[in-house]
């Protein structure tokens, strides 16, 4: 029988603490919404950006917020970053007020870089389709390489840099859809509809004391100890070599689907594997199932596909192909 390394089962259960103590700071803050959560720790966790498709009033602001606020500096920092930062996107936004602008210093005649809200650690993407594709494209470098340029020079991000956009799925006056590659920059989109009575009823029984005061009666989590759950989880939750066949025989089935006109990119396929690692993490587990893949399938790859005139459930044909590489992984033993 294989023996458990120590030092791993250590290293697994402090990234677990790091995930439930998030999981706890969410939940206090934002009611009815716990499947939600749990992805935005998943994307968290994986290295991954989420986009919401929500309905105003939602909780989305309150749930960037307190993730934001749950995660410390720690003293050794290199940098001061800002934990949370809002942008409101609007048709009248410019690529630098997002990611900075150089500004003269008269003291000494020379030009510094002030940095824009997109160097923090969480960052709010507020109706992302709103402003034009020139802005939106400002957030391309930034979510995929982690840092931005300006006037030829680079400056990079912090290594947490995550970032929840939203757009709203009913008024689609003045608004820009998202191009794919943009799109294809969000290892999930999820759909948040009305929480259920009771949740609102439990939302409503906490006046007037604020929600994300309800958040900070919980413990926080560290920068750091969020970099190292990520790095445990690449390392140490066990990802059976299986999945990388089904991944690519899923994503395969999809291109060659007459249904579809447009498959789901490689890209998707490296940001899928971390994803499936967290989420094993968040169910309490050090490997990968394929109830995982099952799961998240839908979120991955449903913004990434462009289906034919006529065809309205995307959902329907992900979970067909989705079953296929499921049932195949179940026939294998994929624990350790």
């Amino acid at each position: 029988m294989e023996q458990t390394n120590p030092e791993t089962t250590s290293a697994l259960d402090r990234a677990n603490d790091v995930a439930t103590r998030l999981r706890d700071r969410l939940s206090a803050a934002v009611k009815g919404r716990n499947d939600v959560i749990d992805l935005i720790i998943t994307a968290l966790l994986a290295d991954g950006h989420v986009l919401l498709e929500d309905y105003p009033g939602s909780g989305k602001t309150t749930l960037a917020r307190a993730l934001g606020n749950a995660i410390r500096e720690t003293e050794n920092s290199r940098k001061l970053i800002a934990p949370f930062r809002r942008i409101q996107f609007t048709p009248d936004l410019l690529p630098s007020d997002i990611t900075g602008t150089n500004v003269i210093q008269i003291e000494t005649s020379s030009f510094v870089f002030r940095r824009g809200p997109v160097f923090a650690h969480i960052v709010l993407a507020d109706e992302i389709n709103r402003t034009s594709p020139k802005v939106q494209s400002a957030m391309l470098e930034a979510m995929a390489e982690k840092q931005v340029t300006v006037d030829d020079e680079t400056y990079p991000l912090d290594d947490l840099f995550f970032v929840i956009a939203t757009q709203n799925p009913l008024d689609l006056a003045g608004t820009y859809p998202l191009p794919t590659p943009q799109l294809d920059r969000f290892l999930f989109k999820i759909a948040m509809k009305h929480i259920a009575r009771d949740a609102e009823l439990e939302v409503l029984a906490a006046y007037p004391k604020p929600h994300l005061s309800l958040a900070e009666e919980k413990l926080p989590v560290t920068r750091d100890e969020v970099i190292d759950a990520r790095k445990t989880l690449r390392e140490s939750v066990a990802l059976h070599p299986a999945f990388r066949e089904a991944l690519v025989d899923l994503a395969r089935g999809l291109r060659s689907d007459k249904r579809v006109l447009q498959g789901a990119s490689t890209r998707s396929l490296v940001l899928m594997m971390p994803a499936l690692q967290a989420r094993a993490l968040l169910s309490g587990r050090d490997f990968v199932s394929p109830h995982d893949l099952e799961v998240l399938a839908p979120f991955v790859f449903g913004h990434r596909l462009e289906v034919a005139p006529g065809v309205e459930d995307v959902g329907a044909i992900i979970a067909e192909h989705t079953a296929r590489e499921v049932e195949k992984l179940s026939r294998k033993a994929l624990t350790r």
